[in-house]
């Protein structure tokens, strides 16, 4: 690597699994970008669940990735690794990224790296891979979405719950949507739901079914699962999907294997992070393609609630704990 690239960095480290406490600021050697790679100098990074969920314990990173947590990325190309030709130092880009993304630098598979759309900061930037490749794939490549149908968002003032509103919206699909205050369903039907279920008082069930006159929903992305996997499968219209992306409520639900038989359901989900290469440079194309113009239109902006300085990632760990934040919360390097 080049001379001129600092020998050690500042990162953020799990010193043990636990709670927001246990992230921690300390010194590594910055990495080597193996061929196919680039390092990244890290100037934004996003916060996702699965860093939660890897710094209690339950989420450890695939064979290879980095142990710092760090799921996306935004930055200035710093150097390349063997063979990359398409990217070039300077070049300003975000990155889907294994882990390692809590750091001043981070290296990155090229396919994996999309150049930042025009005159988006790298605040905005940070927020678009985990969350936007995880929108994508579960919407179209599981879920099957297309114009006209009907779909149902859990917790659709996050950051994944958003962006996919967003995405399905701008798509075609009538969007409902579930939140957890009015003011969260107030972003909620501001960025794309025709409605939002303010879910402490109101029936999902019941307003879905009613808003689609007694049909049910196409499709539903839920990251809750538990007790909300046999309301869901109540919730859709015959031949519908459930998308499962996350089990904050609970992995092991208790399902009648009947309604899905009477409905015809589709029960499917993915995890991103330990798919090839490959898989994730093709969501990647199909995010250049379909989403990326999107983004540079202004039609789509990713919705970011905070930003914090990297040495806060605690911090940071704590707010989205709480689940008091709407949209994303960015970390600074």
């Amino acid at each position: 690597m080049s001379s001129e690239l600092p020998d050690t960095m500042d990162v953020i480290e799990i010193s043990e699994p636990g709670g927001p406490e246990k992230l921690v600021p300390a010194t590594r050697p910055v990495p080597e970008p193996a061929a196919g790679e680039v390092l990244v100098k890290v100037a934004a990074a996003g916060v996702n669940f699965p860093d939660v969920m890897q710094r209690r314990g339950h989420y450890p990173p695939p064979p290879g990735a980095s142990d710092i947590p760090g799921l996306e990325i935004a930055g200035t190309v710093a150097a390349l690794g063997d063979g990359v030709s398409k990217l070039a130092v300077g070049d300003k880009i975000c990155a889907l990224v294994a882990g390692g993304g809590y750091a001043a630098y981070c290296t990155a598979p090229v396919p994996q790296c999309i150049a930042i759309p025009l005159d988006f900061e790298m605040v905005m930037a940070a927020a678009i891979p985990e969350t936007f490749f995880t929108v994508w794939t579960n919407l179209f490549d599981r879920g099957r979405l297309k114009s006209g149908d009907t779909v149902l968002i859990h917790g659709g003032s996050g950051g994944i719950g958003s962006a996919a509103i967003m995405v399905a919206h701008a798509m075609g699909a009538r969007v409902f949507a579930t939140a957890r205050t009015e003011e969260k369903c107030a972003v909620c039907r501001k960025i794309g739901a025709e409605r939002a279920i303010k879910y402490t008082d109101q029936d999902f069930v019941e307003v879905t079914k009613e808003a689609t006159d007694g049909l049910g929903v196409d499709l539903i992305i839920d990251i809750v699962g538990g007790d909300y996997t046999v309301r869901n499968i109540a919730a859709l219209a015959m031949e519908g999907r459930l998308v499962q992306v996350a089990v904050q409520g609970g992995a092991k639900p208790e399902i009648p294997l009947y309604l899905i038989m009477q409905k015809r359901i589709t029960l499917t989900g993915s995890t991103l992070r330990a798919r090839s290469i490959a898989d994730k440079g093709a969501i990647a194309d199909a995010l250049r393609e379909n989403i990326w113009p999107r983004f540079e239109s202004g039609e789509i902006t990713p919705l970011i609630h905070t930003t914090m300085p990297l040495a806060d990632a605690a911090d940071a760990h704590a707010l989205m704990e709480t689940s008091e934040h709407i949209g994303k919360i960015i970390l600074t390097v």
